[in-house]
């Protein structure tokens, strides 16, 4: 008798919950429906990586694409420089050689008189040489200063070492006169700023 009393109030709640587990399992709720919500967590992640993979890969391909065009152009402009730097050596042989072409044709004028001095009879050699030598120097000396000689203006002027060479020194009483040249003895030339030959000089030197 007190073993079925004090069982009795229980009763009911077992069974309802007895009851609520077993609709709860023919539902299929419990442990697998948490493996369910588990399961599509991670085939949102694989989605997720696999679009970010396929971003990796589209940029790289960009990349890859615009390296091949840059590429290109610097074969392009490589190409371009050397065929520009081939054109201005061509240009720059062409421009010396038409230079000395025309410095050539003024020269020889002056070698036509020297010819037509030799052509001269034995009577009248020695006048005619004169003038057809002073002739040719003339003709020479143009064609020169023509093509950017110079000549240094040296006598009378006060020695320059830059551009003249004292081969040789005359006394002088006046003092003004000191470190000027006397004579001349080889004419000297500049081309443009270039030295190229110094006036060869004599020079005055005062003494007391």
């Amino acid at each position: 008798m007190t073993d079925r009393h004090s069982n009795g109030p229980a009763g009911p709640d077992a069974e309802a919950a007895a009851e609520s587990e077993a609709t709860g399992s023919q539902r299929g709720e419990g442990p697998a429906e948490v493996e369910s919500g588990a399961g599509s967590a991670g085939g949102d992640a694989s989605a997720t990586d696999a679009a970010a993979l396929e971003d990796l890969e589209a940029a790289l391909e960009s990349a890859r694409i615009e390296l091949e065009r840059s590429q290109d152009r610097f074969v392009r402009l490589a190409a371009e420089f050397d065929n520009y730097r081939k054109r201005t050596e061509r240009e720059r042989i062409d421009l010396y050689g038409r230079a000395q072409a025309d410095l050539i044709a003024r020269m020889l004028e002056a070698v036509d008189d020297l010819e037509r001095v030799a052509d001269f009879d034995e009577t009248t050699l020695s006048k005619a040489l004169l003038e057809g030598v002073q002739l040719v120097e003339k003709k020479l000396l143009a064609a020169f200063e023509g093509a950017g000689l110079r000549r240094v203006d040296a006598a009378g002027k006060k020695f320059d070492p830059a551009s003249m060479e004292a081969l040789a020194t005359v006394p002088t009483d006046v003092p003004d006169e000191d470190e000027i040249v006397s004579d001349v003895f080889q004419a000297g030339y500049r081309f443009g700023e270039t030295l190229v030959r110094p006036a060869r000089v004599r020079v005055k030197k005062f003494e007391d």
